[in-house]
């Protein structure tokens, strides 16, 4: 089934959990064994294989035992950036500020502080 024709997230959910279940199955690990080399308990492990909600680090922890955490790149892809954007990033970043440029008073005559 493709998860993109879901709408619910607690189908989502289940889909995920028998994905999960089929590859712990396809490498041969008990949900205990599972659990031990994640790190987590077997109480998550169960959940997630039901469907229910958990945390995600203990779903990437399940990824990486199960050797899918490569696919997490597909999951939410890079943003390439545009040629534009590109662009910008090659400027040469400012090192200092300057200062604020003002209209120059024009010059009047100069005199002594004792002169009225």
């Amino acid at each position: 089934m493709r998860l993109n024709g879901i709408v619910s997230d607690s189908a989502i959910l289940e889909e995920l959990g028998e994905r999960l279940l089929k590859h712990r199955l396809s490498h041969n690990l008990t949900q205990q064994d599972l659990a031990t080399e994640a790190g987590i308990g077997v109480n998550t492990v169960y959940r997630l294989e039901q469907g229910h909600s958990t945390q995600l680090s203990n779903l990437i922890r399940i990824l990486r035992i199960l050797r899918l955490s490569d696919n997490l790149d597909a999951l939410v892809p890079e943003i390439s950036q545009s040629p534009v954007e590109q662009a910008k990033l090659k400027k040469e970043k400012r090192k200092r500020a300057s200062h604020r440029r003002t209209k120059d008073d024009p010059p009047t005559a100069w005199k002594w502080g004792d002169e009225l």
